[in-house]
């Protein structure tokens, strides 16, 4: 792991467990929505650091509730119960990923998986929700819908998006390739 991205993950701590951050207080009145943007290759140590993280904060801070969305295998899930994978495998053998998309954004309009998300993740009833996944759902998901949709469902609730691109403050780049000009009303976790 690049000491730089060592140094980022190592100060994620500190800054969730302060009150500021758990009451979404000092925003000013914004929402209480993080972004930690990381180099994509880092992938691996991300994903790994996350667990750490879960795993520390569940034995030092058992008073804090910590849920982990995992936007891949909440997918496959909300497809699986709603009997689609078999068909979406299919279509994209038979008819290409360009069919597959157009079938599947009904189903995964974000008024239908966000609700979804935070019903299956128990959101409404932890003290901070981790995000991550983004990578694996693209195209299929966008993160700024994703946020947005979340947005009205959680309120101020602190939520913490693991993005593999970069964060300006305003706007992102998933994998540091493909811009979105969008902007996002989240706030960058640590520079």
């Amino acid at each position: 792991m690049n000491q730089h991205l060592h140094d980022r993950l190592n100060q994620i701590p500190e800054k969730i467990l302060s009150e500021e951050f758990l009451q979404s207080q000092g925003l000013g009145n914004e929402i209480g929505f993080w972004i930690f943007d990381y180099d994509p290759t880092a992938e691996l140590e991300v994903r790994e650091y996350i667990s750490f993280l879960e795993s520390m904060l569940t034995k030092k801070h058992s008073h804090l509730k910590v849920g982990h969305i995992n936007l891949l295998q909440a997918l496959v899930d909300y497809l699986g119960e709603r009997g689609f994978i078999d068909k979406a495998v299919a279509m994209q053998k038979n008819k290409g990923d360009e069919a597959l998309l157009k079938a599947l954004s009904g189903p995964l309009h974000m008024d239908k998986f966000a609700p979804y998300l935070v019903d299956s993740s128990q959101s409404e009833e932890k003290d901070i929700i981790f995000i991550s996944g983004v990578g694996s759902v693209w195209p299929l998901l966008r993160a700024h819908n994703l946020l947005n949709s979340l947005h009205s469902l959680l309120g101020h609730k602190p939520v913490v998006l693991f993005y593999p691109g970069e964060y300006d403050g305003q706007t992102m780049s998933l994998f540091g390739k493909i811009p979105s000009n969008n902007y996002y009303r989240a706030f960058k976790l640590v520079p």
